[in-house]
Order: structure tokens, then sequence, then C-alpha cells
């Protein structure tokens, strides 16, 4: 009975939790202590290409034809592009490969695609430059002697100098913007791997005094002066930064060159070719199946019938949090998956309820009668509802291969609702059925279960 109440008290703060977070667009939790907050993210629901509209980019390695590109060098670039384009604020991207050079990329509600995809192209190769004492001013461009083979200062016979490169943003463990509290200037904080660290601490002990550039894409951002030895492998890259440009730049250093150079084949805006009346219909064909199901439910199987609806409605509640916190791009066929999961859900009550029909009408009493039963119909719902976790797991892997992201949002959808209905039916319509069926008298109320 405990245990029981326990789950009780849990699926009603589930509840709970899952109405604020479905009626939501953002949530913020504040600290109670300052009143400043801890966490706060955008919950509203994300819209795929189909809905919203946007821009569809084919991207290839841009190497010699004869050049093999592994797989793994092109899945690396997909993350690396994928991490710079969330980042930098580009939301519900779907970027997959797509055979074995190139990248399908689509980008919801995205109004300037050139700028997008130069942003992602972009390597920012970061240097910290030896000046001495005799520094340039930010802007200026530079040569450095990083790639040579001759490294060290030097002047040219034109008089051009060549300056000493001590190290490059390889070995950038971290990168962060944060906003000074003084001038309110926005800076790229950076922290140091363990050896980049060392050569930093040596670097700086032997140069107090002088000056050391820091310079990307060979031009020079800042020219700070070295006042004291730097050796906790920390520092701040200062400039007249805008809050997107150093938020451009901070993803730029975190994520690294690309392992291979990317060209754009082909990229095409696409308006939204569904929009605002499919989701509409959607919404109501979602609603209408829903209501059909409640009242197949409650006519069919009575008083557990009406606690399966209840059961449903928490699994609709349910899914619809988890698309919005995971979150889910909701393409048409996802939304499809997740109206066909509707009628999944209560699969598993159906073989529930009509054991338990034959346990009550074998004279057994309601507490042994629900147990039976789903102990009994455990089997058929574990086997199929694991075949179509099986059949999802093809459909994304297919879809994830080839680009087909349709292919892939439906086996998303459909597999949130598999996983959330075994939720509903293990631990919500159990707890239900004990909670209030336990305190029925079968004997006075026969037409309340059907018999």
């Amino acid at each position: 009975m405990r245990n029981r109440n326990s789950w009780l008290i849990f699926i009603t703060l589930l509840v709970a939790f899952s109405l604020w977070i479905d009626l939501s667009k953002n949530i913020v939790i504040f600290n109670p202590f300052n009143n400043t907050p801890i966490v706060e993210r955008n919950v509203d629901v994300k819209l795929g290409l189909d809905l919203r509209g946007g821009l569809q980019a084919l991207l290839e390695a841009d190497v010699p034809a004869e050049t093999t590109v592994s797989a793994e060098e092109l899945q690396n670039a997909t993350n690396i592009l994928q991490n710079r384009a969330n980042a930098l604020g580009v939301s519900e991207i779907m970027m997959v490969t797509a055979g074995d050079r190139r990248i399908v990329a689509e980008f919801p509600g995205i109004t300037n695609p050139e700028e997008v995809v130069a942003a992602l192209k972009q390597t920012a190769l970061l240097e910290f430059v030896d000046m001495g004492s005799n520094p340039v001013a930010a802007g200026t461009i530079i040569k450095t002697d990083f790639g040579l083979e001759t490294p060290g200062p030097t002047t040219t016979e034109s008089g051009e100098t060549i300056y000493h490169t001590v190290m490059t943003g390889a070995g950038l463990d971290t990168a962060g913007v944060q906003r000074d509290t003084n001038t309110g200037q926005f800076l790229i904080s950076f922290t140091l791997r363990p050896d980049s660290t060392d050569i930093f601490s040596e670097y700086t002990s032997t140069h107090i005094g002088q000056y050391l550039a820091i310079v990307l894409d060979k031009q020079v951002v800042s020219v700070p002066s070295i006042n004291q030895a730097i050796t906790d492998g920390q520092g701040q890259i200062s400039g007249s930064f805008t809050q997107d440009a150093a938020q451009t730049l901070a993803v730029q250093l975190r994520s690294g060159a690309l392992p291979i150079p990317i060209k754009v084949v082909q990229s095409r805006t696409i308006g939204a070719t569904l929009g605002e009346e499919s989701i509409r219909k959607s919404v109501q064909a979602g609603i209408i199946g829903l209501i059909v199901v409640i009242l197949f439910m409650g006519f069919n199987y009575r008083l557990p019938g009406v606690i399966a609806d209840l059961a449903l409605i928490c699994y609709a509640l349910f899914s619809l949090m988890l698309f919005k916190l995971i979150p889910v791009t909701l393409t048409l066929p996802g939304i499809a998956g997740f109206i066909l999961s509707v009628g999944m859900a209560v699969d598993a009550n159906v073989l529930i309820f009509e054991r338990l029909k034959e346990e009550l009408r074998a004279g057994r009493n309601l507490r042994q009668a629900i147990d039976l039963a789903w102990s009994r119909a455990w089997p058929s719902i574990r086997d199929s509802n694991t075949s179509t976790l099986i059949t999802c797991a093809i459909l994304f892997v297919f879809g994830n291969t080839f680009g087909a992201s349709i292919v892939k949002g439906f086996s998303v959808t459909l597999s949130l609702g598999v996983l959330v209905s075994l939720f509903t039916a293990i631990i919500v319509t159990r707890t239900f059925l004990h909670s209030v069926l336990d305190r029925v008298k079968l004997a006075e109320h026969p037409r309340w279960f059907g018999l």
C-alpha cells in the first residue's frame, strides 16, 4: 500500500510538471536565496522544414574525386558543423551524412542562408603571437611563422616582419563568452589543456613587460601586455566584440577546424509546404482520435475504461512534455507518428482489461484479478511493443543514413510514444486501478466492470 501511494504521489507531481511544460513557451527556475535564474530555457514546440520553411543545403567534401573520405572524417565534420549551428543559435537543425562524401542540412526558419553557411565553414585559426616590445595596432594583418619550416621572428628582404607564433588555438580546452562588469564589453574567456598550460606559463614567465598578440586568421584582435606570469592556464580575449561576434568566435574556437574542407553543392530556400493549415488539421485529427478512443474505452470497459482514459490523458501530457524538453523537431510525419501512437497506447489496456474480465468471471476478487490480468497480459504487451521499437530503430537508421528526415522524424515520435505508453501501462494504469478499484465492491456493482 505504501509503495502504491508513493507511485501515486510521483504520478501526480509528474502530471503537474508536464502541465507546466506543456502550457509554457519559456521556463525559468529561480534560486530561492538570491532570486537569480538558475535554469532558463525555451520549450516552445519546434517545427520542421515542411511546416515552417527555411533553408535546405547539400554540402560536399571539397577534395578531388579520387581522394577517399573516410566515414569517420565525414561524421566528425557533420558533428562540428552541427555544434557550430546549435551554438550560433540556429535551432531545430537536422544534419545527416548522405553517401560517402555528402551532408544534408536543414535549417527551419532561416532567412539568411548565406551567412549561416559561411559561418559554419570558417575555421578560425587562433594564434598567440610574440610581439616583443613593439606591438602593432589591433586590426592589422600580419604574417606569422606558423607552418613554416624555419620558425622564429624574422624580417624579409622587403622589410616585412614575420612574427613568431607561441601557440595556436589547438591548445584550448574550453572557450566561452563573458561580459566585463566594469566596461560592459564582451570577452572570450578560455582555458588551456595541461600541455599548453606549461608552454604558456613558461613563455609569460620569461617575457614580463612585453606584448603577446592574439591573432585570428592573421588579423590582430588585441595586443595585451604581459604584466605577470600566467600559470593557471586561463585567459581572456578582449576586443570590440558584439555579443553575436563574440559568440561566433567562441563557437569556432571550441569546435576547431573541420577535418575536411566543405563546399556547398546546392542551397535553396524552402517555403512552408504545409504550414498552419496542416498543423491545425493535424491537431484536430489528434483530438478527434483521442476522444473516440476515450469513448470506446469507457463504453466497452466501463469503470476500468474510465481509469484507462485518465492514464491516456497522462500519456498525452507526458509525450508532449518530452517533445518539448528533448526537443523533438515536429514534421507532419512526426505528428502522424504521435497520433498513431495514441491508438497504440491503449493496446496494453485492452489486453489487461480483457484478462481482467476473464479473472473476474473465474471468481477472483478485484485485487487478485488486477495482478493476474497484468502479469498474464505482460508478455503480449512486451513483445508487441518491442517489435514496434525494432521497426522504429530500423527506420531511424535508414533515415539517418540516407538523409530522409521525414522517415527519421516519424520513427522518433513513434518510438517515444511507445516508450511512454509502456510507462503508462506498467505504472500509471496499474496504480490507478489499485487506487480506485480496491475500494469498490464487485458484488454490488458488476455492471461497472461490464459483467
